[in-house]
């Protein structure tokens, strides 16, 4: 009886130490296969490109202000048409020109208070003359040449003109390829530091555009799309997640 027990103790004690290993093995198997779904490296990588604009844009709005609805009328239509044949003067081409609707707006007595009375004191009535040309240098002339419109008497007020880039679209995909090779770059840098080497991409997100004038550091959280200046830049960014092997 007595020499059972030490024989039943010893076994079982070989048991628990044989299931001890085992669970530890699979333990250091589980950490070594986490270990491989969670080794990567997340980098920014970004492209920069020199662009110019392509599409320029010029708005002036002529404004007449009269007691008689017909009177404004006849002196609104008297301006645009100076401000038309300006325009014909510089032989621009077919469909560069496109006259809006006239927006008529009733004007009421104020009081001393500041508030209206209901009682007419006359219309206002406007319309916007926009040129789009795809040369960007001459509506830069012509906005600069405008104001001399003023000097002739037609009441013209012109916005800033304002310079696009049309083709936007196809060019941002090409940079989107460029800005990801500099994120494998700079991984490969800081891979080859610790020892490791880059593997397949996990993921990839695009930032914003920033298209900002030509030299300039400006950034916005929202992207940025500069239409004051002809010459710009461009600048992608994509945040891309490697495996590392």
């Amino acid at each position: 009886m007595t020499t059972d027990r030490p024989r039943s103790t010893t076994v079982g004690l070989a048991l628990i130490a044989g299931a001890l290993v085992v669970a530890a093995a699979l333990l250091a198997g589980g950490v070594r296969a986490v270990g491989r779904r969670t080794d990567v490296l997340s980098v920014t990588g970004s492209a920069r490109r020199p662009i110019t604009a392509d599409l320029g844009q010029w708005t002036g709005t002529v404004t007449v202000q009269s007691p008689d609805l017909a009177q404004a009328y006849r002196e609104l239509q008297g301006h645009v048409q100076r401000l038309r044949g300006w325009l014909d003067g510089r032989k621009l081409p077919n469909g560069a020109v496109t006259y809006l609707p006239i927006e008529t707006v009733r004007m009421m007595v104020v009081n001393d208070a500041g508030m209206e009375t209901g009682q007419l004191a006359g219309y206002r009535l406007t319309q916007k003359v926009v040129v789009r040309l795809a040369d960007p240098r001459a509506i830069e002339t012509l906005a600069q040449e405008a104001g001399a419109l003023a000097g002739d008497g037609v009441p013209v007020s012109a916005e800033a003109p304002q310079y696009l880039y049309t083709k936007l679209g196809e060019l941002r995909v090409r940079m989107m390829g460029e800005a990801t090779a500099d994120a494998r770059a700079r991984a490969e840098t800081i891979a080859k530091a610790a020892g490791a080497e880059v593997g397949d991409i996990r993921s990839a997100e695009s930032g914003v555009v920033q298209i900002t004038p030509r030299f300039s550091t400006d950034v916005s959280d929202y992207g940025m799309n500069d239409v004051t200046s002809i010459e710009k830049d461009i600048t992608t960014v994509v945040r891309v997640t490697f495996a590392l092997k």
